[in-house]
């Protein structure tokens, strides 16, 4: 196998005195893990920082052998690790992304969704211009491993009108009237989730990434990749003390 794709790099683990492995997210092969000499040296190291953009030529001689990887980097987002709420954002992202999806498989739309949220952070540093976009991909991740919510029309009803909350079992929609005799129990469904926009309050990001967070733990980060959660309660803690919620 030889491969020369561009990539987002999304993990990296050391392996031996100075090199590492690498989990870079392609958009044609999904996410893919190579052996890069060098990854934790003065030239590579900031290179490889989960969040930056590289062209990766991949290597290996089967199917079963871990593949061996050469690395350019092609963007730099180095100027957001510094900032402990973008930082955060990208940390956590790329660390879901590294450990729930499987290798060798393509998710185009979850490319393209991280590489758009990435984009976001950088260009709006403040969550109300990348917190929905961070809320949509953790949702579409949800969706692309086989566990989406159906936010289409109320469970109950079938109404598509006037859906306020989700259902923690189920994840279906809710609409106002019917949910009232279940207050406390049930989701919050924010506004930006059906309309579609790009920006939104603090609370209803909060709102949203609590709504994904929900079933991000009971269905996909279980077990070994349940140890990635600490990371998404320090972006949740950063995000509500942005927001003067803390």
């Amino acid at each position: 196998m030889r491969l020369t794709l561009s990539a987002i790099v999304t993990a990296l683990r050391a392996h031996g005195e100075h090199g590492g492995v690498v989990r870079l997210f392609t958009r044609e092969e999904g996410l893919l893990a190579a052996y890069v000499r060098g990854a934790r040296g003065k030239r590579l190291g900031p290179v490889l920082q989960p969040g930056n953009d590289v062209q990766a030529a991949i290597s290996a001689r089967s199917e079963q052998q871990l593949a061996q990887g050469q690395v350019e980097l092609t963007h730099s987002r180095g100027p957001l690790f510094g900032e402990p709420l973008p930082a955060a954002a990208i940390a956590w992202s790329c660390a879901l992304t590294a450990t729930a999806l499987p290798e060798g498989q393509a998710y185009p739309r979850l490319h393209d969704a991280l590489s758009g949220l990435l984009a976001a952070i950088e260009a709006a540093p403040s969550a109300s211009g990348w917190g929905t976009s961070l809320v949509r991909f953790e949702l579409l991740m949800l969706a692309e491993l086989g566990f989406g919510l159906d936010l289409s029309e109320c469970a109950v009803t079938g109404s598509s009108e006037d859906l306020v909350a989700v259902s923690p079992r189920s994840g279906r929609a809710v609409s106002a009237g019917a949910a009232e005799p279940y207050q406390g129990r049930l989701l919050a469904l924010p506004p930006f989730l059906r309309s579609g926009e790009s920006f939104a309050s603090w609370e209803d990001v909060l709102a949203g990434l609590a709504l994904s967070g929900h079933f991000l733990e009971r269905d996909l980060l279980t077990d070994r990749a349940a140890n990635i959660l600490p990371a998404r309660e320090r972006l949740i803690t950063r995000l509500r003390g942005a927001a003067g919620l803390a």
